[in-house]
């Protein structure tokens, strides 16, 4: 009796220890995919120096998605639950690498709608840089897989795989449900700041914020969302406070200073076209349309002045240089550079501030005087994807008034380049494409980077001997990082090497003076052909170098932040002073350099621009404007921080800085900053409605 007592205390022990067992593994198993999401969203939001105060919503979000994976892997024999547990954990897993990985080397998140734009990226052009990237984040790669490797490993050891009755996984598909309406509800509470989880989770753009406020799960859910169902304009018809910037437009100048100037009387009339846009408001096919129409409408445009028709009937060449800043540009190394951005209209507050797909969209700004969604569809590639009339921009514009026009890039087709690019009115030109003259290997290939001298020289007689006026855009390429030891850097070699710099320095440098003398031989070629005098050269940055940060402070002098923030387009934690740059706006025929001290940036070139020619544009359907108008200076940055004449706003802080020499009440202070930053939103956020929907198609015609 006593041995068979012991015999069945020893059974009920084990059973008891075997039911604790079978209930640890279930908890185990249910809870795995909840705890691995979460665990993957705390590892990336630490490695990315977000703001944890938010760890509530992805976690409520993580517990969603994960029980919903977790239900998908109860139901089956345990073959079955063991293969699809394992191929879940690790491709989640990887998903969190890829990503992380594209944010760091790319700038940018890539959902499903960006899948199109990272199949057709030739990343041969950045080998060494996701190289020298992921080598470097092996580290946090391996924490990221270590979950899944772990469960590969001691997986069977240690959660069973067991098979559960359907009903259970049921279960656990409503405990996902419940957890969903959960994390909307925690999306409502009071959070602080200009965007908020609630407002992000119904946008279709800002990714970083989404990544950081509601998780990177949540962001590509969102992301796969939006490319079935469309977010709809939820920025309100309140358009009151939006002539912040530009004084009403009256019959004279404001300037009572005419009235004892015997000088001639200066056209001060408002830069728009005729068209009615109260009509288009009340008659557009659509909400968006008329939401466009009236929030024009409400804008006061900005005046003619004293440089309209500075330019008119020249010819215009216009460059974008690939990686440029002016702290690179030096008086002996650079002379040519120097002395475009000190003879011409000389810019002191110009800002090339990044913006998503950095390049894309720099051109973007600088093409179409619009900022780019942030987000996909990428903008500068969406105009040659869908029907979009350029109505504004100089190709169309020249077109329009009898110039020959024609672009160059020399490199292959990127970010659909040959589609929009000849949609906004250009002969376009790349390799593969009517662009046949370029460096080239034995074997055919396109040497790599291409120099940007050699394009000038190359292209140049397609158009400098032309009877009628021309207009030509170039993309450069030779600015591209890395800024390696390089065929481009090769001709320079012996001079940066005895600058006081790092080698890569010297190298970013040798790229300016390869830009230099492009340059340089592009002046030449005009003045032999007789043609200089009656040429607008007009030359900025698509971006500054914003993976060598280092760099730009060797040149400057200055601490401007990591290069990481920069990657990661985190303004929080960066000068924004790296992204000051050189605007050249000159041409031979100018006696004397115009100082301009407004903030600037590039969408304010193409106002500008077609100021200067005397070409009739609308300045209120643009982002930018004139910057030699009475208008108020304005740049946005990626983060919906700005700068105006009269201070900095901070949005991560909420806090307004006046600038220099401006007092304000802080009533007039707090009225201000609203005002602005409903402009700034509409000014970022109407692009993708623009080009959606035709707009400037709407308002002109074919």
């Amino acid at each position: 009796m006593g041995y068979n007592g012991r015999r069945m205390g020893g059974s009920r022990s084990r059973s008891r220890r075997s039911e604790r067992t079978v209930a640890a593994q279930t908890l185990a198993r249910v809870m795995l995919f909840p705890v691995l999401l979460f665990y993957l969203e705390l590892v990336l939001h630490v490695y990315m120096k977000n703001a944890l105060v938010y760890i509530p919503v992805y976690l409520v979000f993580s517990l969603a998605g994960g029980l919903f994976c977790s239900a998908f892997a109860l139901p089956w024999h345990r073959l079955a639950n063991s293969i699809v547990t394992k191929i879940l954990a690790v491709v989640i897993s990887l998903i969190y690498v890829v990503e992380l990985v594209a944010k760091t080397i790319l700038q940018t998140y890539y959902g499903p709608s960006s899948l199109d734009t990272a199949a057709n990226n030739q990343l041969t052009d950045y080998s060494d840089v996701i190289i020298s990237a992921v080598l470097r984040m092996i580290p946090v790669i391996l924490i990221l897989l270590l979950p899944s490797i772990l469960l590969c490993v001691f997986g069977r050891r240690l959660i069973g795989f067991e098979r559960f009755d359907i009903r259970f996984a049921m279960l656990i598909l409503g405990g996902c449900a419940v957890f969903h309406v959960l994390g909307l509800g925690i999306l409502h509470l009071p959070w602080k700041g200009d965007l908020t989880p609630a407002k992000l989770y119904r946008m279709d753009t800002n990714g970083d914020d989404q990544v950081e406020q509601l998780g990177l799960l949540t962001m590509l859910r969102l992301d796969a969302k939006h490319m079935v169902f469309p977010v709809k304009n939820t920025m309100g018809s309140d358009f009151s406070g939006l002539n912040t910037l530009t004084p009403p437009v009256s019959g004279s100048s404001g300037d009572d200073s005419q009235a004892d100037d015997p000088g001639p009387i200066i056209d001060t009339s408002p830069n728009v076209k005729d068209v009615d846009l109260a009509a288009l408001a009340e008659s557009g096919k659509n909400d968006d349309i008329k939401w466009l129409a009236n929030y024009f409408n409400n804008i006061t445009p900005t005046r003619k002045n004293e440089y309209t028709g500075m330019f008119e009937g020249y010819n215009v060449i216009q460059i974008v240089m690939e990686g440029f800043s002016g702290y690179a540009i030096d008086k002996e190394l650079t002379p040519t550079l120097y002395k475009l951005t000190h003879e011409g209209f000389v810019f002191n507050n110009y800002y090339t501030a990044l913006h998503y797909t950095s390049t894309s969209n720099g051109e973007c700004q600088t093409l179409l005087g619009l900022y780019p969604k942030n987000g996909n569809p990428i903008t500068m590639k969406r105009t040659g994807q869908v029907p979009f009339n350029a109505y504004f921009t100089l190709p169309q514009q020249l077109k329009r008034a009898g110039y020959q026009v024609l672009g160059y890039h020399a490199n292959s087709d990127m970010y659909g380049r040959l589609d929009s690019h000849t949609n906004l009115g250009y002969d376009w030109k790349q390799f593969g494409s009517g662009f046949d003259k370029l460096e080239l290997s034995e074997s055919g290939e396109l040497l790599w980077p291409q120099r940007d001298s050699h394009t000038i020289e190359v292209s140049v007689d397609d158009y400098v001997n032309a009877t009628q006026p021309f207009h030509v855009y170039y993309l450069t390429i030779s600015g591209h990082m890395p800024y390696s030891d390089n065929r481009v850097v090769a001709p320079y070699r012996e001079t940066v090497r005895a600058l006081p710099y790092s080698e890569t320095t010297q190298n970013y440098v040798a790229t300016a003076m390869e830009v230099d003398r492009a340059l340089k031989t592009l002046i030449d070629k005009l003045d032999a052909a007789g043609k200089l005098d009656r040429t607008l050269i007009v030359a900025t940055g698509d971006h500054i170098p914003y993976f060598n940060v280092d760099t730009l402070e060797e040149l400057s002098g200055k601490s401007f932040g990591s290069s990481e923030d920069m990657e990661s387009l985190n303004e929080a934690n960066i000068n924004f002073d790296v992204y000051k740059n050189s605007l050249i706006l000159w041409s031979a025929s100018m006696k004397e350099p115009v100082v301009v001290d407004k903030p600037c940036c590039q969408v304010d070139i193409l106002p500008t621009v077609s100021n200067l020619l005397g070409l009739e544009y609308d300045s209120r359907m643009l982002a930018g404007s004139d910057i030699l108008s009475s208008s108020e200076g304005l740049v946005v940055f990626t983060s919906r921080c700005w700068m105006t004449d009269l201070g900095f706003y901070n949005r991560y802080t909420g806090e307004f800085t006046p600038a220099e020499g401006v007092s304000m009440a802080e009533e007039e202070q707090e009225s201000y900053v609203a005002a602005m930053k409903k402009l700034v939103g509409y000014k970022l956020d109407s692009t993708p409605l623009i080009v959606e929907n035709d707009f400037y198609n709407e308002a002109f015609g074919g």
